[in-house]
């Protein structure tokens, strides 16, 4: 099988910081020219896996692998790999045009060609109109593609990129997931995304790794790790599951494979904890046997057809295809 430039792997990838266990020995190759996202809370790993890829940070055991070449203990111009980082990092001393230019000035480009390369990058982020102004005349969002340029005038095989939506609103956030995700499928480049939102990498990714205590709980495509979770920690993360103990192991099943019915005639009898508008359902939130809890998501018209109320006794049933068995 031949290996092209932007193949990215982690071979045994290992980051310790004294006795502390951050990233523990994960193994994963990346699907080239995708879109991935490494997904899980805070402390699980991810932003120093991206670190070490970039260079940022050492490598303590294992290799990093891109195009075939191991980068492990490269300096991050000599990787191949650009970072974009959370905070952007834009000097507020320069223009827009050179704070995209930076890093060609430190490779000793003449201005004239390295202001040329900074117009083609401002065109393809469509900022070409503000390539004089200073970062802090511009808007979160604007800033953010200024960021987004400098780190892709290098012409990285892998573009790196650290929660670089946490500072948008929520509106704006939207916006440029859609941007985002437009670039990468037009540069044809890898692209790997770390995030604790599990609406961000859905919407995003071509390929989710989640990440939990140091190691890969799952990776795979993104309708597959929301729709077959392997894990209780997966199902749980991903969110729109619910994890219950039946005979025979653990379950997850969808909230929206969730129905209400009389408490006669549902698989288990459920007592309403609590009711939430969400605009197109309302999630149903009720407490069976076992003390377990189950949330349906139900749409609005059937809920206000039905309605009901906490402390209510109502029966949940659910096709039995639709259960997931979880390994752990």
């Amino acid at each position: 099988m031949t290996t092209s430039k932007n193949d990215l792997e982690l071979v045994g990838v290992t980051k310790r910081y004294g006795a502390t266990v951050a990233v523990d020995a994960i193994a994963h190759k990346f699907k080239p020219g995708s879109y991935a996202c490494l997904l899980g809370p805070s402390g699980c790993g991810k932003s120093s896996t991206l670190r070490m890829i970039a260079g940022h940070e050492s490598v303590t055991d294992g290799a990093i692998l891109l195009g075939g070449r191991d980068i492990s203990h490269l300096a991050p111009a000599q990787r191949g790999t650009a970072m974009m980082f959370q905070n952007y990092a834009l000097f507020p001393h320069l223009s827009v045009i050179d704070n995209v230019g930076f890093s060609l000035k430190m490779q000793g480009v003449d201005t004239a060609k390295r202001r040329a390369k900074a117009g083609e990058m401002l065109e393809l982020v469509d900022l070409t109109a503000l390539g004089d102004r200073l970062p802090d005349q511009l808007s979160g969002g604007q800033q953010q593609r200024v960021a987004l340029a400098r780190a892709l005038i290098t012409r990285p095989d892998v573009l790196l990129l650290d929660e670089p939506l946490s500072a948008l609103d929520p509106f704006l956030r939207i916006r440029m997931r859609a941007e985002l995700k437009k670039l990468q499928k037009e540069l044809g480049i890898s692209f790997i995304h770390v995030t604790h939102g599990q609406d961000e990498a859905l919407a995003l990714a071509d390929e989710i790794v989640v990440m939990n205590n140091a190691v890969i709980e799952q990776a795979g495509p993104a309708q597959e790790v929301f729709n077959a979770p392997k894990t209780q920690f997966v199902a749980r993360f991903m969110g729109g599951h619910n994890v219950i103990a039946l005979s025979g192991g653990h379950y997850a099943i969808r909230a929206d494979a969730v129905d209400v019915t009389p408490s006669t005639q549902g698989v288990v009898e459920g007592h309403v904890t609590a009711v939430e508008y969400q605009g197109t359902h309302v999630s149903v939130l009720s407490r069976i046997a076992g003390d377990q809890e189950i949330t349906a998501l139900i749409p609005d018209g059937a809920f206000f057809a039905n309605p009901h109320s906490p402390g209510d006794t109502i029966g949940l049933s659910w096709d039995t295809s639709k259960l997931h068995q979880l390994t752990a």
